[in-house]
């Protein structure tokens, strides 16, 4: 007699030809096996797809739904290719290492490929938000496009985001914090969109670097600075921003699991 599965998550992998990006993408869907309520799903994209069976995200997801503390949501995890550090970063400029030059296609092909696949499949669904989350890179990816289209996502989450991303090295001698790093500048110049909400989180043990000699790593420093520009154009810590930091955190998948709750429960919680 064949094993009964008893999950009430059910993983669909499907293969996106990509014109924008020139390569074929593969999709890991994780969605609720009963989809009475799927009407009233919200959708949820994350970056670095590859590495969600190791992050146990099938079990974080069936454990919080089978225990109702989630509404209803789909989870799109994208596969990173070859190029991940070309294809990540902000889609206004690459790096100062031309990083991240093909960003402004990955956003692209997010918003006219994948998009339009996954609610092609749920014909008849319309998706009541949609949110983006990422680790490191894939973190600041996820920001970048939630901050620049903020009518179709409504939330991101930022694990150990590479918030460092910065159009000068940090060795040159005119190099500038509050100038050179591209995520700060763009929220700097941005606006009050009173529907975005953002989920930030960091370990202590994320590196060692700390460009500034203050005692705090750049990681962390990073990511307070960013916070405090939300700030500054009238978001609220507590109520549109959740930051956690892990004192034994590192920058790895271990730990960016047990952030992976804890964001879900923030943004879909009961």
């Amino acid at each position: 007699m064949p094993p009964i599965n008893l999950s009430s998550i059910l993983i669909e992998s499907i293969i996106l030809p990509s014109q924008f990006l020139g390569r074929d993408v593969q999709i890991d869907l994780f969605l609720p096996k009963d989809r009475n309520n799927l009407p009233d799903a919200s959708l949820l994209l994350i970056n670095d797809g590859q590495n969600m069976n190791e992050l146990g995200l099938k079990n974080i997801f069936e454990n919080l739904t089978s225990e109702g503390e989630l509404k209803q949501i789909v989870i799109a995890a994208i596969h990173a290719g070859n190029s991940r550090k070309i294809e990540y970063g902000t889609a206004i400029q690459a790096d100062y290492l031309g990083r991240g030059a093909k960003a402004g296609l990955y956003t692209q092909f997010i918003r006219h490929e994948l998009i339009p696949l996954i609610e092609e499949k749920f014909m008849g669904l319309h998706f009541k938000e949609k949110a983006f989350a990422g680790f490191s890179l894939g973190g600041l990816m996820a920001l970048d496009i939630v901050w620049n289209y903020p009518t179709e996502f409504s939330a991101a989450g930022v694990f150990s985001g590479s918030l460092w991303w910065r159009s000068l090295d940090d060795e040159h001698e005119d190099y500038d914090d509050d100038v050179h790093r591209i995520m700060h500048q763009q929220i700097k110049k941005g606006k009050y969109q009173s529907n975005l909400k953002f989920f930030f989180s960091t370990g202590s043990l994320d590196e060692t670097h700390d460009r500034n000699n203050n005692g705090v790593i750049d990681s962390i420093d990073d990511t307070l600075a960013l916070i405090d520009d939300l700030e500054s154009l009238g978001y609220k810590n507590g109520k549109d921003i959740r930051y956690i930091n892990y004192e034994d955190g590192k920058h790895d998948i271990a730990t960016w699991a047990r952030a992976m709750p804890e964001f879900l429960k923030w943004k879909w919680g009961k």
